[in-house]
């Protein structure tokens, strides 16, 4: 277009937030930094007059893009190529792809994202352990949860260490994966090295898997990698995740407690998780145990933390021994 010679992406953008109109912007707005409304604020406060000619191209433009990004999100660049070529001319959808992609960061693998799990793991169990590794720690946790809890269980230690190990990954290494699975897709791929995987990557993965998975996993890492074993389960399950549990899992779980480790524990708590707790308190034991924390003081953040570990420790003890369950949202919460 002629004017994009002379028009800055800011003030194409202040031109779209006149046309959209007040309330459409301010819904943009509330999407944005301090720093971008102030700028975007300045430039239309600046621009006196928006010729029609003008309005109609940045509008367009907008649309073109708005129209690529949704076809990259629901195939990737090839089929959005492929589209836009049939809707706006094989010069113009170039065009417009190559503005996205300029300063649009596509995540690698992003065609994987919309596979099923089943298909998923056709298409990559007889891969390589640490290409297995760098595939799922793109997606997000349900997805690569099913598909771990599929995997063959000499794999499935192997595929979760790789991933709480990986942390950066060369561009280079990631092309060369994509081309097995995606050429179309391999010109998407970031030149900065991009950081994936580490241990809460794996973590938001064994919290979503069920919980032979989660164990067998455990078990092995715990004989090949004790210290990422410990690393993992600490951030497993975090004391204000208390709030996954029932009413009768959280009764079961206090019994176990002493009096002055949960005072403690709920001195930093938030206001949910206290209110949770005392719900399940004697009327009599609840005041009490607001009194100790009342007259206790200030208490070091670690001796909080501590008592917080204490009570996890309990609670991952009474689930294993099948006396609680942990809400994980898959099919081996379900009760019969």
């Amino acid at each position: 277009m002629a004017y994009d010679e002379e028009l800055s992406g800011v003030q194409k953008a202040a031109i779209l937030l006149i046309s959209l109109g007040p309330e459409k912007s301010a819904n943009v707005f509330k999407h944005l930094k301090e720093d971008e409304i102030e700028t975007l604020t300045l430039e239309i406060a600046n621009t006196r007059n928006v010729p029609p000619d003008l309005k109609e191209a940045v509008l367009e433009e907008f649309y073109e893009i708005c129209l690529a990004q949704q076809y990259i999100a629901e195939g990737g660049i090839g089929y959005a190529k492929e589209l836009l070529d049939k809707a706006l001319g094989e010069d113009k959808a170039k065009d417009v792809i190559g503005r996205l992609t300029a300063s649009l960061q596509v995540r690698p693998f992003e065609f994987v994202r919309k596979a099923d799990p089943s298909q998923l793991l056709n298409f990559i169990q007889d891969e390589h352990p640490q290409t297995i590794a760098l595939i799922l720690a793109y997606l997000p946790s349900s997805q690569a949860a099913a598909v771990v809890s599929s995997l063959p269980l000499e794999k499935q230690a192997d595929v979760a260490k790789r991933i709480a190990l990986m942390d950066r990954t060369s561009p280079d290494v990631i092309k060369e994966v994509e081309k097995v699975l995606e050429k179309k897709l391999s010109s998407l791929v970031n030149q900065d090295y991009t950081i994936v995987g580490g241990v809460d990557a794996i973590v938001s993965i064994l919290n979503t898997v069920d919980r032979s998975t989660e164990k067998h996993i455990m078990e092995s890492l715990e004989i090949e990698e004790p210290e990422l074993a410990d690393e993992i389960r600490r951030k497993m399950f975090v004391f204000e995740d208390i709030l996954m549990l029932d009413n009768r899992a959280i009764q079961t779980v206090l019994r176990d407690v002493e009096n002055n480790d949960l005072a403690i524990a709920l001195k930093n708590a938030n206001e949910d998780v206290q209110n949770v707790i005392f719900t399940n308190l004697s009327s009599r034991l609840a005041a009490m145990i607001k009194e100790d924390m009342e007259y206790m003081g200030p208490v070091r953040l670690k001796d909080v933390e501590d008592a917080q570990q204490k009570i996890v420790n309990i609670i991952r003890r009474l689930e294993d021994a099948g006396e609680i369950v942990i809400s994980r949202g898959g099919g081996d919460d379900i009760i019969v």
